[in-house]
């Protein structure tokens, strides 16, 4: 940390030079050959790292690190278009072994080689030598070079950018939760790691660990212990045997089911006990009810019917057909067993937990919300099936494609439910865990079924092949047919009761009413720095207009897009989409903004208002609201604030008052003064004090 401390600041007078370094690693990398032992990924990295510091800017840095690699590949190509002859077998930088192993590469992928080698490091600066030496045609290897430099680039500096200015947001993920997804997502990675690109390096580590076994069996005092307890050795020799079902294989399915049921009871606990997961359920339900758009909940219905029972169903009667017409009846029971399972346990739990569905669903559904009946199915029909497919087919690249399009499926269906707002956060993630459980099930009980009686080969003739399609054809088109004429009722949006009160102030003296916005789990950012008593919506949106304030488009694609465009190209947007803020769990109802002198969609003035329940005697509505100044682009989604947000305060007061909108107004203590951070972790201070403003 001292190091860091002493280090950090001394890159701040680097200046331009930072962004030219990095462009210089970044061609230098990908320079034939020469980028074998040039760390350019790790600079790049580094680079967002320092941006997330302060002292980089991220665009910028993108358009550097980009160039430099399009530069460095485009060399790369030009000099493979003059042949081989400096390549020698004797040399030891460039070795006739590095590029035959190019070349084997872009064999393999064609033009896409030029795409997926930018992300290998061993032959990441050989592809485009290669590709030049094979005369591939000059405007398709720009194109995918280019393309391939910017994500690179991207992914890279977010990396570095993420674990220099994100520690604060990964509280949510620092519990049991968040270490299973960290670990599992690591584990996928090291399986494709081990199957695409490493077979010399873990043969080196496998003989490695063979040696040291050796050694320590031939101690004497090992051997002397092995001899004093031979039934507790001849177990884990046993539970260690890969050639028996109820070995290596059962082992592994045991612990992999004892470590998701405790992640299954500590969601469990996590609701009983509202721990993180749970304090960001309602939030997360608001968030996405915000984003809710009309043709993404046509799409979403679509996926979420593929976890719902008829569609299973039908699916897994068809299924037990195809197994049936291959000669794979081996998996008929295993298979019923996992979604019959699924299925009464989710009913159990339901029961059980008697826990109501979130108040922003989009329909209305008859059952509890925990677990999610979607999500615990989709693990074990989706999954199950995934097995299947994984044990059939003998090539590992499509063993690995079956693996991620079952996963991919599996999390969109779950998605499917948080966005439709049925489902909390934590409902999705214990249908995961108990589907996981009865898919783990069902694996275990097709391994012992096989080892007692291994598969026939077989070798299905034109009829069965026939048959099979026309059965998957079949559960097609009832998909479809479902899903056109799925008609669940809408569910009403309750309205809150009115509160009226005597006095706005005295609203704020209940306890249960929150004076600081909130974070995604619940901590407090801003403290609220105005109550405004409008006549209505209207009111309060046209004397915000009258004040020269925009208001924010709603957050879309296509907005969103927008937005990301303007922000790469430094240029204003005045009505700008807005990160979410809440409050009372809420998302802000209004967004408003206000361009800065810089006319620059990077930085401007931001206000957001929330509607609450309250009313005063004459009828008008009590809103509240913050404002703060954005300076920067933060990880590409958010903005940096400037930390005096008493100055934006007042700033919006002057406008309001300016533009005669103001009947009148008062200035009280709301707060203690207070010196904090948002969610992003960017620090704010303020004395603590909140306008009560009268609109006319």
């Amino acid at each position: 940390m001292e190091f860091l401390n002493s280090f950090l600041p001394t890159v701040q007078h680097l200046g331009i030079w930072g962004y030219w370094v990095v462009a210089l690693v970044s061609l230098l990398e990908s320079l034939a050959f020469v980028g074998a032992v040039i760390p350019g990924a790790i600079v790049v990295v580094l680079a967002g790292f320092l941006s997330a510091q302060g002292y980089l800017d991220f665009g910028d840095l993108i358009w550097f690190a980009a160039i430099g690699a399009i530069l460095g590949d485009s060399l790369s190509y030009y000099l493979g278009t003059r042949g081989t002859k400096l390549f020698r077998a004797e040399n030891k930088l460039l070795k006739l072994s590095h590029l035959e192993k190019g070349e084997q590469f872009f064999k393999k992928y064609g033009n896409k080689s030029i795409f997926l080698g930018r992300f290998i490091g061993p032959i990441r600066s050989i592809v485009p030598f290669v590709a030049g030496l094979s005369k591939m045609n000059k405007w398709s290897f720009l194109l995918w070079n280019v393309t391939s430099a910017f994500l690179w680039a991207a992914a890279h500096l977010l990396l570095g950018y993420f674990f220099g200015g994100a520690i604060k947001t990964i509280e949510i993920w620092s519990s049991r939760t968040g270490i299973f997804l960290f670990s599992f997502f690591l584990l996928l990675a090291v399986v494709w790691f081990i199957v695409k690109k490493s077979g010399p390096f873990f043969h080196f580590i496998k003989s490695i660990l063979l040696s040291i076994k050796n050694a320590v069996i031939a101690n004497p005092d090992v051997e002397r212990f092995v001899k004093n307890h031979p039934n507790l050795f001849q177990f884990i020799k046993q539970r260690l045997n890969r050639e028996n079902s109820s070995g290596l294989p059962l082992t592994l399915l045991f612990i992999a089911f004892v470590y998701v049921l405790s992640l299954f009871f500590g969601i469990i606990q996590d609701i009983i006990t509202s721990d993180v997961i749970v304090a960001a359920d309602t939030r997360v339900a608001n968030l996405l009810f915000a984003f809710r758009d009309i043709e993404l909940i046509k799409i979403f219905t679509w996926i979420t019917l593929l976890g719902k029972w008829q569609i299973v169903v039908s699916a897994t009667v068809v299924l037990s057909f195809i197994l049936w017409l291959w000669k794979k009846k081996i998996y008929l029971l295993p298979l019923w067993v996992t979604i019959i399972g699924s299925e009464l346990f989710t009913s159990l739990g339901k029961l059980a937990f008697h826990r109501p569905r979130p108040d922003v669903a989009l329909y209305i559904e008859d059952t509890f919300s925990f677990p999610s009946g979607h999500a615990t199915i989709a693990v074990a029909f989706y999954g199950f099936l995934v097995y299947i497919l994984f044990r059939q087919i003998k090539k590992w690249k499509y063993k690995i494609n079956a693996l991620f399009f079952g996963i991919t499926l599996i999390l969109a269906i779950g998605l499917s439910r948080l966005y439709l707002g049925v489902h909390f956060l934590s409902d999705v993630w214990g249908g995961y865990l108990l589907g996981t459980l009865w898919l783990l099930i069902g694996i275990t009980i097709s391994e012992w079924l096989q080892h007692r009686k291994p598969l026939v080969l077989f070798t299905p003739t034109q009829k069965t092949k026939i048959a099979v399609s026309v059965l998957i054809l079949a559960e097609v088109v009832f998909y479809v047919n479902f899903a056109m004429h799925y008609n669940p009722p809408i569910a009403r949006q309750e309205t809150p009761n009115v509160i009226v009160t005597a006095n706005v102030l005295d609203i704020f003296g209940d306890k249960n009413i929150s004076h600081f916005t909130e974070t995604l789990i619940g901590e407090q950012q801003e403290p609220l720095s105005f109550v405004v008593i409008a006549k209505n919506d209207q009111s309060l949106v046209d004397a915000m207009q009258m004040a020269g304030w925009y208001r924010a488009d709603s957050a879309t694609f296509v907005s969103v897009a927008k937005l990301a465009k303007y922000a790469i190209f430094k240029e204003n947007y005045p009505t700008a989409p807005m990160t979410p803020s809440f409050w009372s769990s809420k998302v802000h109802d209004f967004g408003f903004e206000k361009p800065t002198e810089a006319q620059n969609v990077r930085e401007r003035h931001h206000a957001r208002f929330w509607r609450t329940q309250f009313e005063t005697q004459d009828g008008n509505r009590v809103y509240v609201g913050t404002a703060s100044q954005d300076v920067g682009v933060k990880w590409l989604i958010t903005h940096s604030i400037k930390p005096d947000i008493d100055t934006e305060k007042e700033l919006l007061f002057s406008d309001l008052e300016n533009a005669g909108v103001v009947l009148s107004f008062t200035k009280e203590k709301f707060v203690e003064p207070t010196l904090g951070t948002n969610f992003s972790g960017d620090q704010f201070f303020t004395d603590g004090k909140a306008y009560v403003i009268y609109l006319k």
